[in-house]
């Protein structure tokens, strides 16, 4: 027995785990973040200063932003690797709760320790308590319930042992892994116990492949025998597989292309003469033209995400659907015939089945006519100009706004910036993303033969995420340039790990795309027939509209402040010489790239359901609402 407070006893309980994947063992706990308040400090905070072990101590700014570089450190890991996150009581824990979301619905793995309310209720109501008035056992961190993979309190200290054990079983568990929230009382992280040696000492947590069931491998390859035309999707599974030169393999062997969800994009190489790139809304013309005339989709690793589906209207209504998953709840989408399975040994059980047979799919020269129409696509967008009346840039909206940006800002198109910055940072690096038109742009245009170098949160498109991201993947591959791709609403929104990133001499590079507001959605509202309504960062007029002059904002300036180097700029000539610039420096870089509004990509065949209003006098939104029963008539139902 070794007597130990609760918060001692965790603190050696993580260092001492680890995971075994194809039997290389790894140390999965690598430290905890912490932004230290009065529910954490004495108990966690006095078991991590006296002995830490071999965990790092990271100080967070803010403790959503933490536990997304926790959460994008895990995924630059494939899984194998995570930091802990704990927070004090309250307003701290609940800035957590949105990181937790994230993490789950991207199937990553975020342990969480938020610090509660006192077990023994004696100082009721504590400082930051949140007290629920028909039941006292209620606390902030209840609100992690319906977030989280698991939720555990800890109120006795001996609750420590079965609450981690279940910690471990989730997050090394392939199919339901996501966070996980373990909720410590402050009184009783201080309090001791006689823990057993066994919980404390080396834990190996196998995380193991599992095997394809041979009656399903034969129901899929039946299927596929009879498809002439089939597409497999690459999903995020196929990553954390490591699967990507199987995938490659078998399409290969067969003759069938290939296309990317956000997550599974650069699990497999881009020159692939297979790959047809991204999929579905923020998809590019190649796989969406092929995706619609698949007569059996294969999706491995994907959960169906209405953005790569077209919000199920992308894929032929007799099109079958397969599916390889280790997840069953996602293996039984859309009706589909499943393989429960790790992505890389159903990939290989499928493709002796078919190789058996002698199959071959019954494509010509569609492949390679999809993928040079791209490429002709592809240089237009990195060439994209404008005349002078602003043609052919969308038109909808306030008709100042791109003369007005151009005269004041700057005349950079955001896909000929996404090019250039393609075109001359390292190969290897690694992109870093999440939300607004960005995602689109990336996944349509962004190009690696670096597997695992493309970290895009867009399970939760939680705005934030890509500076914290950013950190996070630099923490997991310090030898890399690692790039966070960053609207100007999502940098105002959460960039306080920048200023970590400086702290632990961590150099990321933040590329700012700075249109004066959240552009993406100022698009889907006037596309919908809304008018500019509270999308662009506009001065309030005289009559109380949101539609004055836009709001300047100096942010490399801003940012020079927390020694960060800076670069700021309006015209190719200024970017090329801050891109080639900024590879020289060894501490954190922030271009602030002022770009046209309305130059994002857009459209490809793909569309996308949001929840138009049926009745409106508006003629524009009565004709969004038609075109919406329009497509859901020809869109699947479940």
């Amino acid at each position: 027995m070794a007597k130990l407070t609760t918060a001692q006893a965790l603190v050696r309980f993580l260092d001492n785990q680890y995971v075994s994947f194809d039997g290389k063992e790894t140390k999965f706990v690598d430290g905890i973040f912490t932004i230290f308040g009065h529910g954490i400090v004495c108990g966690l905070g006095e078991a991590l200063d006296s002995d830490p072990g071999q965990l790092t101590v990271y100080q967070g700014k803010n403790e959503q932003g933490m536990a997304h570089v926790a959460a994008s450190f895990a995924k630059q890991n494939n899984r194998r690797k995570i930091i802990a996150c704990s927070s004090s009581i309250g307003p701290g824990a609940a800035n957590m709760i949105t990181a937790a979301a994230t993490a789950t619905v991207n199937h990553v793995p975020l342990l969480l320790f938020p610090a509660d309310a006192f077990s023994t209720r004696q100082p009721d109501p504590v400082l930051q308590q949140f007290e629920q008035v028909q039941s006292l056992s209620i606390t902030t961190n209840d609100a992690y319930r319906a977030v989280c993979r698991y939720w555990d309190r800890v109120a006795r200290p001996e609750q420590l042992m079965s609450a981690m054990l279940n910690a471990m079983r989730v997050l090394t568990d392939t199919a339901e892994t996501g966070a996980v929230c373990i909720s410590m009382p402050q009184d009783v992280e201080g309090e001791t116990y006689d823990f057993p040696d066994e919980f404390l000492q080396k834990r190996v947590h196998k995380i193991t492949r599992i095997a394809p069931a041979k009656d399903e491998v034969e129901d899929l390859a039946a299927a596929l025998l009879q498809a002439k035309k089939p597409l497999v999707i690459c999903g995020g599974g196929v990553r954390y597989s490591e699967a990507g030169e199987t995938l490659e393999r078998f399409c290969r062997t067969f003759h069938i292309p290939f296309a990317e969800t956000q997550s599974g994009k650069t699990a497999c190489l881009s020159s692939d003469p297979y790959n047809l790139g991204g999929l579905g809304v923020t998809g590019n013309a190649a796989g969406n033209v092929i995706a619609k005339e698949a007569d059996v989709i294969l999706g491995v690793g994907t959960r169906f995400s209405d953005f790569t589906t077209g919000s199920k209207s992308l894929f032929r209504a007799d099109a079958k659907v397969l599916t390889v998953n280790t997840s069953r709840f996602d293996a039984y989408k859309l009706g589909a015939t499943k393989l429960v399975a790790d992505a890389k040994l159903g990939l290989e059980a499928l493709e002796a089945a078919l190789a058996k047979a002698g199959y071959r799919s019954g494509y010509t020269t569609e492949i390679a006519d999809a993928k040079a129409a791209w490429e002709e696509e592809m240089q237009r967008l990195a060439d994209y100009a404008y005349d002078e009346n602003f043609r052919p840039l969308i038109a909808a909206g306030d008709p100042r706004t791109l003369p007005e940006f151009a005269e004041n800002f700057g005349t950079l198109t955001q896909t000929a910036v996404v090019a250039k910055v393609r075109e001359l940072i390292p190969a290897d690096a690694i992109c870093v993303g999440a939300a607004g038109s960005l995602p689109g742009d990336l996944q349509r245009m962004w190009t690696s033969d670096s597997r695992y170098s493309y970290n895009m949160e867009y399970g939760f498109s939680c705005m934030g995420y890509e500076i914290a991201g950013a950190l996070g993947s630099k923490l997991a591959e310090p030898d890399k340039e690692v790039y966070a791709m960053c609207g100007d609403g999502s940098y105002l929104m959460l960039h306080s790990e920048l200023v970590t990133s400086v702290q632990e001499h961590k150099k990321i590079n933040v590329l700012l795309f700075d249109n004066c507001g959240f552009g993406c959605i100022n698009n889907l509202e006037m596309s919908n027939g809304i008018g500019n309504l509270a999308t662009e960062f506009r001065f309030r007029t005289p009559d109380g509209k949101l539609l004055g002059d836009l709001v300047p904002i100096d942010f490399a300036r801003a940012a020079s402040g927390y020694g960060v180097k800076t670069y700021t700029a309006r015209n190719m000539e200024e970017l090329e010489a801050a891109l080639l610039d900024s590879q020289k420096q060894t501490v954190s870089t922030l271009i602030d790239i002022k770009v046209l509004p309305k130059t994002m990509t857009d459209g490809y065949g793909a569309w996308w359901h949001v929840g138009v209003a049926s009745t409106s006098q508006n003629e524009a939104v009565r004709k969004a609402y038609a075109d919406r029963k329009a497509h859901l008539e020809k869109a699947r139902k479940y």
